[in-house]
C-alpha cells in the first residue's frame, strides 16, 4: 500500500520549504510529504490523490494566503478526506481567528509560527494526531474481493474455493453493505449476475467457474508436459503424502486436484490425534505445509478435475475436463471421499443456502453469534462442532444414535462436555429443511416426536462415500464405489485380475494403477493411515516399474 500523505501549504516559499525540510526529517520514512504554494493548488493536488484512491493522513496550512485561507482550504478539503488531520500554521495576530476556526473547518490544532525548535514546538503536536489518525484508520483493501449475497448461488463455492486454496480476499456481501452496488455500477457489471469477483488491476469475473478463478488467482491449470512418471489423482493426505515421496525418489510426479490441497481433511478445523502435532494442527495447515513440502522436492500440482482414465500400449491415459491429457506410466487414484447426502425434503432447495456439507472453516465467521446445527457423531463432527463454538452464540449437534461414545474419539467428547454452547441431541434426526430463499426452518424426530426448529444454517457430517463414479468400469469397485486392491481382488473379483503374478498390496484391478486412503476399500479412515498408504504406495510403484 502506498505511503499516507502529509500535505503542506504556504504561499511563502521560504517558509514552505522548511516546512517540508522538517516533515521530511521526522516523518519522510513512513509517510509521502507533498507541498501546495496556494489553497487552491492544493484544493486540486487533494482531488488528484482522491481519484488515485491515495490517503492523505495530515494537512499542514498556513492561514494568511491570498485567494483561499487556510481555514477556507482545510473546510474544503473535508469532503474529500474527512478523516484527516487538519492543522493550521498563524501569526500571533490570527489567534483569534484560528480559535473560531476550530469549529467551521474542524481543524484538530492550531500552531503558531515560528515553531522553532520543531524537537519542541512541531513534532510532539504532530506525533499526537498521526496516532490518532492510525488507531482510526482503515487501510483499503487491496487484494482480491468477492460481491456475492450469502445465500446466493455459487457463494459458498466461490468462498470455499478460495478459502481452502489460501488465497486472501475481501466478502462484500450487498445485502449487509451498500458499497457494493457502486463498485459493480463503477465497473459496468449487472448487479443480478452474481458472484462477482473483482481483482486490484480492475478486471473482474462474473459468476465464475472454480477452473477460471483458478487461472486468474495464479494456481496451475495446464501441465507443463504430456507425459509423468506418476500422475496422483487427489491432493488429500494420501495424495500429497505420494507426492511427496514420489518427488523426492526421483519420480516425475503430478498431483491433480479440483479443489486444494488438503482433501476432506482439510476441511477439518483441528486434528489432535496426528502424530507429531501434541497441540493439533487444522487440516488446512496439514493441506499447506504438505503442498509447499512436495512442490519443494520437485512435484507439480494441476488445479483440474479429472474425468477419466484409459490405458493405451502399457500407459495410462489421464483425461482432464478441460479436454486435455497426460500420459503417465503410473496412475494413483487417491481421490478420497464426499460426505454422504441426506436425502431429505429441502435437501436440494438449500444445498449452499444454509445447508452446507462439511465447510466449517468456510462458514464458521459467517455464523457468528448464531445458534447453528451439526448433523453427526464421528470425530469431523466433533471437529466442527469445537471450532464454531469460538463463534457462534450455540451450536447443536444432532446425533442419530444414543450417545457419542461408539463414534468419536474420547478426547473429543471431552472436549464437548467442557463448553458451555455446545448442546448434544441423541436420538435426533432431521428430516426436512425448509425456507424462502434460504434455510430458515428444520424438521427434527426427537424421542419425544416431531419437532419443527427456526434455523439457518446446518452442517452435515455423516458417513463417507467414494468419489469414484468417473473411473472407468475395467478398475473394479466394492457396491458402495470403493475401489478393490491387492488381496481384496483375490477375494472378492478374482477373475477381474488377468496377470500371472499377484497384484501388489495396493494394485487395482488395472495393473499399474494403484488406489490409496480413504477411496480404498477397508482403509482405515484416519488421517494418519491415508498417509501412509500414500508413502508406501510409491513403493510399489516401484516395484511396477522395475517390471515393464
Amino acid at each position: 500500500m502506498a505511503k499516507p500523505i502529509i500535505l503542506a501549504v504556504d504561499d511563502d516559499v521560504s517558509v514552505l520549504e522548511a516546512v517540508v525540510q522538517d516533515l521530511r526529517r521526522k516523518y519522510g520514512q513512513k509517510h509521502r510529504i507533498l507541498r501546495a504554494a496556494s489553497g487552491q493548488a492544493a484544493l486540486d493536488i487533494c482531488k488528484q490523490l482522491k481519484e488515485r484512491n491515495e490517503i492523505v493522513a495530515l494537512f499542514l496550512s498556513d492561514q494568511r494566503m491570498p485567494g483561499m485561507t487556510g481555514v477556507d482550504f482545510l473546510e474544503a478539503a473535508i469532503p474529500l478526506f474527512p478523516d484527516a488531520k487538519r492543522v493550521l500554521l498563524t501569526a500571533y495576530a490570527d489567534t483569534e481567528a484560528a480559535i473560531r476556526a476550530i469549529n467551521s473547518a474542524r481543524i484538530h490544532y492550531y500552531l503558531n509560527k515560528p515553531w522553532d525548535p520543531p524537537e519542541e514546538k512541531l513534532y510532539p503536536v504532530l506525533d499526537d494526531l498521526l496516532a490518532a489518525w492510525n488507531d482510526g484508520h482503515k487501510p483499503p483493501f487491496e487484494g482480491l474481493q468477492l460481491i456475492s449475497p450469502r445465500w446466493s448461488a455459487g457463494d459458498h463455492e466461490v468462498r470455499n474455493f478460495l478459502s481452502r486454496n489460501l488465497i486472501p480476499f475481501k466478502w462484500l456481501d450487498p445485502d449487509k453493505d451498500s458499497t457494493c452496488l457502486q463498485l459493480l455500477c463503477d465497473r459496468g457489471i449487472d448487479d443480478g449476475k452474481l458472484p462477482v469477483v473483482l481483482f486490484p488491476d480492475g478486471s473482474s469475473l462474473i459468476q465464475p467457474t472454480t477452473t477460471e478463478l483458478a487461472s486468474r488467482v495464479g494456481l496451475r491449470t495446464q501441465a507443463r508436459q504430456e507425459h509423468y512418471d506418476v500422475v496422483v489423482v487427489g491432493a488429500g493426505p494420501a495424495g500429497l503424502a505420494a507426492g511427496v515421496y514420489g518427488a523426492s525418489e526421483g519420480l516425475h510426479t503430478l498431483i491433480v486436484d479440483s479443489l486444494a490441497p488438503g482433501g476432506q481433511a482439510g476441511s477439518s478445523s483441528r486434528i489432535e490425534n496426528y502424530l507429531g502435532f501434541p497441540e493439533g494442527l487444522s487440516g488446512d495447515e496439514l493441506g499447506k505445509r504438505a503442498f509447499i513440502q512436495a512442490q519443494r522436492l520437485g512435484a507439480e500440482f494441476l488445479t483440474q478435475r479429472v474425468s477419466n482414465i484409459r490405458t493405451e500400449n502399457g500407459y495410462h491415459i489421464v483425461q482432464l475436463a478441460d479436454g486435455h491429457e497426460v500420459s503417465c506410466r503410473v496412475c494413483l487414484i487417491a481421490a478420497g471421499v464426499e460426505y454422504c447426502r441426506l436425502s431429505i425434503p429441502g435437501e436440494e432447495r438449500f444445498f449452499g443456502a444454509g445447508l452446507f456439507y462439511g465447510a466449517a472453516l468456510t462458514e464458521a465467521t459467517s455464523c457468528a453469534n448464531q445458534e447453528i446445527y451439526i448433523v453427526g457423531g464421528a470425530n469431523s463432527a466433533g471437529q466442527a462442532a469445537m471450532y464454531f463454538s469460538k463463534h457462534a452464540s450455540q451450536v447443536r449437534m444432532l446425533v442419530r444414535g444414543e450417545s457419542l461414545e461408539r463414534s468419536m474419539s474420547r478426547y473429543l467428547i471431552d472436549q464437548i462436555q467442557a463448553t458451555p454452547n455446545i448442546v448434544v441431541e441423541t436420538g435426533t434426526q432431521l428430516v426436512e429443511l425448509d425456507g424462502n430463499g434460504h434455510l430458515e426452518c428444520l424438521t427434527l424426530t426427537t424421542p419425544t416426536g416431531q419437532v419443527k426448529r427456526s434455523a439457518g444454517s446446518v452442517f452435515v457430517f455423516i458417513g463417507a462415500a467414494p468419489k469414484t463414479q468417473w473411473l472407468p468400469a475395467a478398475i473394479v469397485r466394492d457396491a458402495k464405489g470403493f475401489v478393490l486392491a491387492g488381496p481384496d481382488l483375490k477375494s472378492h473379483a478374482k477373475e477381474a485380475w488377468k496377470l500371472e503374478r499377484e497384484p501388489y498390496l495396493l494394485e487395482t484391478s488395472v495393473p499399474g494403477i494403484f488406489v490409496a486412503g480413504d477411496v480404498r476399500f477397508g482403509s482405515v479412515k484416519r488421517c494418519a493411515s491415508a498417509v501412509g498408504e500414500g508413502s508406501i504406495a510409491i513403493q510399489f510403484v516401484h516395484q511396477y516399474l522395475e517390471t515393464i
